[in-house]
């Protein structure tokens, strides 16, 4: 008995979990990009058949799935180099991902109660007349259910410290014509397009397995439609970009890879090495005479100016490159009442002088800080060598730099001003897009992956980068420290790339475009419209949020 109902328990979700695998695929570095398109239509179809609580539980199957396998560096990470057990970071990693999963649980759902409302019907009969109160709502399942996964990709991203890792729309990073509408939309559009083309296919196998006499051309119309305009609207602006980018002005840029091992970059007998690697890399590229020379996040494995030492030899080096520098390093301040440590970027001229600082204002929670520290603290962090950071100004100004040079083209600009994000900061849209309102001409992203190992969290991770670029028409230069470190143009074109694990300095001359998009000046107005009208027909539908309250405790017993 027990084992055919652990059969029959793995038939009913089977489905859930092959879309959890699915999602998973689509991302690097399968190679398989176009698989998000169909892969939650197993997970859609199922539902359709389940009670609700059913419902929820297929959903949190799949999220359960995907989140494992798409997020299984952290167990490595937290192990290696974070000194937790592995039996403990094997719990760390099914703690958040059991967090995660309550997204995709609700969109199921919730998806369930728009798509049927009446506990009292049988769901496995979709024909108009007794599945929904309104023979037309079937018509409008796949926009309802792109509405809502968008909405909750955007709570995800912000919600409690945020974690946007595995947004749908980061599958298509390579996918050019298909990304272009970020500018409008952000991230968030290419998943709205991704949930709607799974949306509107299931109900179409559906319709075809169960011979209804309903059809839903509406929906796939109207899907066929959106898709088509996305990509002509892509194709235009491809086509203005490239132009902008011909008649643009340019500014050099070198990118060091340092390609320093995580286990050896904060040991004392190994500072001097990590610094002259640095020195010598950059020396390779002064024949280039770049505007700007980029050092990774915490480069400097000591504070820069406490230790006079290696500080000298840093600013020997940059007095002798004529180029001015952004490097990372981690820094503190003392006030009244204690010492406050930051993991900050400096930006220095051609004579060493500090011209501006960024400090790191998103921290990676038990990377970089304890949440709750003074309950936690037997839980520890990642980056024990600096104590706790604490988190940056908001203020998102970007850093100036000058071109010295004498062989200035027509082209180049005699000043620059980049953003800085800081490793974790580039999952965040808002981040990037405040800076370039302050005035950002190009965006600089620092980092340290040695802790990804050679998992795909690090092509992961570069590939979010493709998205900033395009919402913000802004080129995007990235410096990691292990890889992988390159440019990105202002239509998410990747112009030049570093490989992991290699001692590389690379250089390139970027356009710089100063046009604002729409996305940079007015923001996710996309997304949280999704979440306003997501609430406003559940409320119409089911007579208010309080009915809905009532109807999961219901629902949730498992009738239908």
């Amino acid at each position: 008995m027990i084992v055919k109902k652990t059969i029959q328990f793995w038939l009913k979700y089977f489905p859930a979990l092959t879309s959890g695998f699915f999602l998973t695929l689509s991302f690097p570095d399968t190679g398989i990009s176009y698989l998000v398109f169909f892969a939650l239509i197993p997970l859609l179809v199922s539902i359709q058949s389940m009670t609700y609580k059913e419902s929820f539980y297929a959903g949190f199957i799949t999220g359960i799935i995907y989140f494992l396998t798409l997020i299984y560096w952290i167990v490595p990470t937290i192990h290696v180099y974070g000194g937790l057990h592995l039996i403990f970071a094997v719990g760390v990693l099914i703690l958040l991902c059991l967090y995660l999963a309550l997204y995709p649980a609700i969109f199921s759902f919730t998806l369930k109660n728009f798509s049927f409302p009446n506990t009292n019907i049988k769901t496995d009969n979709l024909t108009p007349g007794n599945s929904f109160n309104n023979s037309y709502r079937s018509y409008f399942i796949p926009l309802f259910a792109a509405l809502l996964w968008t909405g909750l990709e955007y709570i995800r991203t912000y919600a409690f410290t945020g974690f946007s890792w595995g947004t749908l729309g980061y599958s298509q990073f390579n996918n050019l014509n298909l990304i272009q509408i970020a500018d409008v939309t952000g991230i968030y559009g290419i998943s709205f397009l991704i949930v709607l083309v799974n949306s509107s296919l299931s109900l179409l196998w559906i319709n075809f397995k169960k011979k209804l006499k309903q059809k839903y051309n509406i929906p796939i119309i109207y899907t066929i439609a959106l898709v088509a305009v996305t990509y002509l609207y892509g194709n235009l602006k491809i086509n203005d970009i490239d132009d902008k980018i011909k008649t643009a002005q340019t500014s050099k840029i070198s990118i060091i890879q340092g390609n320093i091992k995580q286990n050896l970059k904060w040991s004392e007998e190994f500072k001097l090495k990590t610094v002259e690697k640095y020195i010598q890399l950059s020396k390779t590229q002064i024949k280039n005479n770049p505007e700007l020379i980029i050092w990774p996040e915490t480069a400097l494995p000591f504070y820069y100016g406490l230790d006079k030492i290696l500080s000298y030899h840093v600013n020997k080096s940059v007095k002798s490159s004529q180029s001015n520098f952004l490097i990372g390093s981690p820094a503190f301040e003392n006030d009244k009442e204690k010492t406050k440590f930051y993991n900050r970027a400096y930006m220095l001229d051609r004579f060493a002088n500090i011209t501006g600082t960024y400090d790191k204002h998103h921290l990676v929670p038990f990377g970089e800080y304890v949440p709750f520290g003074e309950y936690l603290t037997f839980l520890g962090k990642i980056t024990a060598q600096a104590g706790n950071f604490s988190p940056g100004e908001q203020e998102f100004k970007p850093l100036e730099f000058s071109n010295h040079n004498l062989k200035v083209t027509r082209t180049q600009r005699a000043e620059t001003k980049t953003g800085i994000l800081i490793c974790f900061e580039i999952l965040f849209p808002s981040i990037a897009s405040k800076f370039v309102k302050n005035g950002a001409d190009i965006l600089t992203i620092i980092t340290n992956d040695a802790w990804f190992g050679h998992s795909s969290a690090a092509m992961q991770h570069f590939s979010i980068a493709v998205f900033r670029a395009v919402e913000n028409r802004r080129t995007v230069a990235r410096a990691a420290n292990t890889g992988i470190s390159g440019f990105i143009d202002p239509k998410g074109k990747i112009i030049k790339t570093t490989t992991l694990f290699t001692d590389r300095a690379i250089t390139c001359q970027i356009p710089i475009l100063t046009h604002i998009s729409f996305y940079t000046k007015y923001g996710d107005l996309f997304a949280m419209g999704s979440i306003f009208t997501v609430f406003v027909i559940l409320a119409i539908l089911a007579n208010g949020m309080g009915f809905m309250l009532k109807g999961f405790k219901k629902k949730f017993g498992g009738r239908k």
